[in-house]
Parts: C-alpha cells; sequence; structure tokens
C-alpha cells in the first residue's frame, strides 16, 4: 500500500504550467494572510462589493443561502445585491464556476466538500486546468440518504449493504445492469454509496454500474426504473417515500454520526479582490444556520424552500427529516431522531480541516486522486477557516461554539472502522474494498 505523500502535490495530470499556476495562487493566497493579519478585517469601510453571485442546488442543506436571502441576513452585512441562483446540476454549478460571476456565471455556490479541491486539482475541469478554490465555511451535518427500489424490499436491507448482494448477481446473470446512481464523481454522495456498498462486501467498481443523476431527477428516475440504489440529500429521499416509489435503507447519519456534507466554496480570485464581503458573506450565511438551527423555524423553513424559486415541492417533503421524523418506507418510522439535518450546532458551521481530510483520504481511495497527493497541503490551500473564524470572531459568536482545533480527531464509522487524521495512510490500509494497491 503507498503512502499518502507529505512531500508535495502529485503532478499526475497535472501540467507543468497548471502547477506553476497553482503554487502562485497559493502565494498570492499567502500574500493576502499576511496583508490582512488577524482583526485587520474589522477596520475596513465595509464590503468592497454590493453583492456575489451564488450557486445552489435544490437540497436542504443550500437552506443557509436560501434563508440568507429570504430574511435579509445579506443585507445586514452590507451584501443586498446577492444573488443565488438554482443550478441544474453539479456539473453546471462546476462549469459556472469555472466561469466566474464577471464571465456570467458564479463566484461561489452550496457545494458538494470536496468538488472545491478536485476543481483546485483540475481533476474535474476541461483539460485538467486547475481553478483555484476555497471553502469558507461547512453548510451542514447529516441528513441525506440511501435510497433503494421497491423491488427489494424483500430483502430487508438497512444498514447492512451485503443483503443485496444476492439479489445484485441474481439480476446481473440475468444479463441486466445494476445501477447505483449519485449525485457527482468524487463527490459526498458518491463517497457515501460507496463506503456503504463496500462495508457490505459489494464492490461499486465491479459488482455495480454507478451513474450520475442530479438530485432534482432522482425520484423521477426510479421511479421509471433507471436505477437501484441512490445516495442523494433531501427532500428526494422523502419524496421517494412520501410517492411510494422506493424506500430509504439508511441515513447517512447511521454511517457516520455528525458527518460533514455540504459547504459553501468561492473562486480563491473573488475572496483576495474582496476579502471584507468574503467576511461579510461568511457571517449573513452564519446568521442564517443559525436560524435554521431553531426547531421553532423548521416549520417556515420547509414552506420558504417549497416555494417554486427554490424546490418546487410540497412542504411537508422538506419537515419531517427536517425534524429528525424519519419515515424509512419499508414499514419503520422513527420520531423525533437525532438524525435531522445540523447547521449549526456542534460545530457544524466549521470547517474542520480533519473533514477535508477525510473526504480527499476517500477520493484516493476511488482512484479520483493520485495515492501521491500530498493530502495536509492541498486541505491548507483550500480550507479557509482562518477567515471563519475571523468572521466568527467579528459576529460575536460564543467562545464555545468555535473549535479549539481544526482537528475534530479520530472518527469511527458504523462498520468499525477508524479514521484518524494524522495517519490517512492507516485508514486505507484498512480497508479491504478499494480502488487503490
Amino acid at each position: 500500500m503507498k503512502k499518502i505523500s507529505t512531500t508535495g502535490i502529485s503532478t499526475t495530470g497535472i501540467t507543468r504550467r497548471s502547477m506553476l499556476k497553482m503554487t502562485a495562487t497559493a502565494a498570492l493566497i499567502g500574500a493576502v494572510k499576511t496583508a490582512f493579519p488577524s482583526g485587520a478585517f474589522a477596520a475596513g469601510t465595509g464590503p468592497e462589493v454590493k453583492g456575489v453571485k451564488l450557486g445552489f442546488i435544490a437540497l436542504t442543506d443550500s437552506a443557509p443561502l436560501i434563508i440568507a436571502k429570504e430574511k435579509g441576513f445579506f443585507d445586514k452585512h452590507g451584501l443586498p445585491e446577492t444573488d443565488v441562483a438554482k443550478q441544474a446540476s453539479w456539473g453546471a454549478t462546476r462549469d459556472n464556476l469555472v466561469l466566474g460571476g464577471a464571465a456570467n456565471g458564479i463566484d461561489g455556490a452550496h457545494i458538494l466538500s470536496p468538488l472545491p479541491y478536485l476543481m483546485h486539482t483540475g481533476k474535474v475541469t476541461q483539460n485538467n486546468k486547475p481553478v483555484p478554490m476555497a471553502i469558507l465555511a461547512r453548510l451542514n451535518l447529516d441528513s441525506q440518504g440511501i435510497s433503494v427500489a421497491k423491488e427489494y424490499a424483500e430483502t430487508g436491507v438497512q444498514l447492512d449493504a451485503s443483503k443485496l448482494k444476492a439479489a445484485f448477481e441474481k439480476k446481473k446473470a440475468e444479463g441486466k445492469e445494476v445501477k447505483a446512481a449519485m449525485t457527482f464523481p468524487g463527490g459526498t454522495h458518491d463517497l457515501w454509496i460507496r463506503y456503504w456498498l463496500a462495508a457490505g462486501g459489494i464492490d461499486p467498481n465491479k459488482d455495480v454500474s454507478t451513474i450520475v443523476v442530479p438530485p432534482p431527477q432522482m425520484v423521477a428516475n426510479m421511479k421509471v426504473g433507471n436505477m437501484d440504489v441512490f445516495c442523494v440529500g433531501e427532500p428526494w429521499n422523502e419524496q421517494l417515500v412520501n410517492q411510494g416509489i422506493g424506500f430509504t435503507a439508511a441515513t447517512t447519519g447511521e454511517l457516520w454520526k455528525g458527518h460533514p456534507e455540504k459547504a459553501l466554496g468561492l473562486r480563491a480570485e473573488w475572496i483576495e479582490k474582496n476579502p471584507n464581503a468574503a467576511k461579510a458573506l461568511l457571517m449573513a450565511v452564519m446568521e442564517a444556520q443559525q436560524w435554521c438551527e431553531s426547531m421553532d423555524n423548521k416549520a417556515e423553513m420547509a414552506d420558504i424552500l417549497g416555494k417554486r424559486q427554490w424546490f418546487n415541492v410540497p412542504s411537508k417533503d422538506v419537515l419531517g427529516r427536517l425534524k429528525g421524523d424519519i419515515n424509512y418506507g419499508n414499514g419503520r418510522e422513527a420520531k423525533a431522531t437525532d438524525l435531522y439535518m445540523k447547521f449549526w450546532k456542534d460545530g457544524a458551521s466549521y470547517p474542520f480541516k480533519s473533514h477535508d481530510t477525510w473526504f480527499m483520504t476517500e477520493n484516493i481511495r476511488w482512484g479520483n486522486l493520485p495515492a501521491t497527493t500530498d493530502v495536509k497541503a492541498l486541505v491548507n490551500q483550500v480550507n479557509r477557516e482562518d477567515v471563519w473564524r475571523e468572521a466568527a470572531k467579528d459576529l460575536g459568536v460564543a467562545a464555545a461554539d468555535i473549535p479549539a482545533s481544526s482537528s475534530r480527531g479520530k472518527e469511527t464509522f458504523f462498520d468499525g472502522k477508524v479514521f484518524d487524521p494524522e495517519n490517512p495512510s492507516a485508514y486505507l490500509d484498512s480497508l479491504s474494498i478499494k480502488a487503490v494497491s
């Protein structure tokens, strides 16, 4: 097993010119940090711009951006012209970020946490051209779902995916393809469904065909038989159950309790040009996250998200799992669980570097990044938890809500595997199903 490099980012798949660009960008980011030491932004005259162009996918975890817009938090922090625009898919989000707001694209987005990294390294961009990116905050913890077509109900599959193995083998023996849908290669939903399948002895690279389907299209595609299982965020798992098309085998919080999910990602160039606005944006999003966290606001939140311009779904498809009420759709119902989506509680907003280290390690596991990737250096380039801390300080966030460390420490998964961010290679070695050797 190759050890994960701690000496430098691999140049595999990255041209010398691209590497020079990435190095220059890293230097520029460093210069900005030096020019604006801790607390310096507070003395500024306010945001350099009146708004920012943001993208979102119709997923419940985009709520902080939508609520910040609806409740006037962007206005409050000097960004009244902020636009929150619906994106058709994660691929569209990527493409519009590559364009940037000045070229009729977007400057930032509600985004899959690994995607800024995959863009930063040029792994998912045209001609593998790196687009320097930054993560300013995490938007939520937990509350994605792994759902299964109704035809597999008799297997009794829940958290243990091995119950699907015989049914999948039978279907393949009949000459039919077994399809597992996720929302973007290397993204969170891809990693969750792969982890779940592999823990059950099902190799996602060999035993099933993984396909990409945009979140809002998951239910319709399962309805017509285009996939056997899928992983997506809410409200689409709940809508699937409400329409009687399939059932939820497990929520992702059952795989990894308190797991990180979406992020607030921005083009590094925009942050460099607009450091005060970046902090103002963060403060608006943080206030929205605090509003979203309150159980007293869940019903209103579901109504807002359900509106035509946002998700265009019945609010009941949003509300249940927002409150931790889970109808799995297979005879199981759980009320008032702690598997609801967290927006502020338990450090949900803070972008732990240890979590990004796991996302990068899993992308190495499945061959999306080379095994020689210097994960620590990459995370330090993209993760801007320093800006989060400055914003939290200016917003007056309670000290108890500001993590003391950029690492949450060791993480334990439902199958007993342990991820130590200080030794990701040991974690990789412990996994029997993976693309790397």
